[in-house]
């Protein structure tokens, strides 16, 4: 399922990737210059970027922990994956639940090389990758239905991935189309950026990252809301990523009270 060939020359250093921007906010070393340099100008017009890139993975963790630990989810797909940072989602979810089965997903070859950092889990427990675009949901769902049993609840995680597919390119759809292919009991984990507390800020990133031929979208509370139509949303519903919570925080660093730009939430399909 991890795909083949030079994972190195399918790796565009040319071109910043969002994946490799973010590793570079948390501090990570799986970027280049390219990546950097991308990464540098949108902090020098908007401090709180990397803020909100912490802020999100904490968000990731506590959700896992909540649909582990209260919900009793243990088998999770996990779209738009990014170059692996400790501790994972499969990290946290089989400190609890060490038989949890684990599908990741990214399309971009640099997660590849490092697959195998994703695959190490629990003994009891199973961890995959899979090399393919949430634009492919059949594919997505195909190869994951050999590792999870889809007639079982799955938990569909959605972490700051959607901002980067617009309305027109079938965004929405997409989503409800992985929903519902999911059993009853299932959940969306996603958080999706946002232009209502800092639409200055967020504005010039768009910009910014348009110029990098990276398409970004901010949504408003109603707009991130539609991606959970239908579904039973946990308390506290949609809030700014930093407040989903806080109750399930572990080894989290103090980031004060200015906004996040990110949204997130947690819903169950009935």
């Amino acid at each position: 399922m991890t795909g083949t060939g030079s994972t190195a020359d399918r790796i565009d250093t040319s071109r910043p990737h969002p994946a490799r921007v973010y590793d570079w906010y948390l501090g990570g070393k799986d970027n280049y210059p390219v990546d950097e340099q991308l990464g540098r100008h949108i902090m020098s017009l908007d401090q709180g970027a990397a803020r909100a890139a912490r802020s999100n993975r904490w968000f990731m963790q506590r959700a896992t922990r909540h649909l582990v630990r209260t919900a009793g989810i243990s088998q999770f797909l996990d779209i738009g994956t990014g170059i692996p940072t400790e501790p994972n989602l499969h990290q946290i979810a089989q400190t609890t639940a060490p038989e949890a089965r684990v599908v990741y997903v990214d399309n971009d070859p640099i997660v590849l090389a490092h697959a195998e950092a994703l695959l190490r889990g629990t003994p009891e427990g199973v961890t995959e990758y899979i090399q393919a675009d949430v634009r492919e949901p059949d594919k997505i769902l195909a190869e994951a239905g050999r590792v999870l049993d889809l007639d079982r609840p799955v938990a569909l995680s959605l972490i700051a991935l959607m901002h980067f597919i617009s309305d027109e390119s079938g965004a929405y759809e997409l989503v409800e189309t992985l929903v519902d292919a999911l059993a009853p009991g299932s959940c969306l984990a996603l958080s999706a950026m946002t232009a209502d507390f800092e639409p200055e800020n967020v504005r010039r990133g768009i910009e910014t990252y348009a110029r990098g031929g990276v398409t970004l979208v901010g949504r408003s509370h109603a707009e991130v809301s539609g991606f959970f139509q239908g579904l039973d949303l946990v308390e506290p519903g949609i809030v700014s990523v930093k407040d989903w919570r806080p109750d399930l925080a572990e080894d989290e660093t103090p980031i004060g009270d200015e906004p996040v730009s990110l949204y997130g939430g947690v819903g169950f399909k009935r």
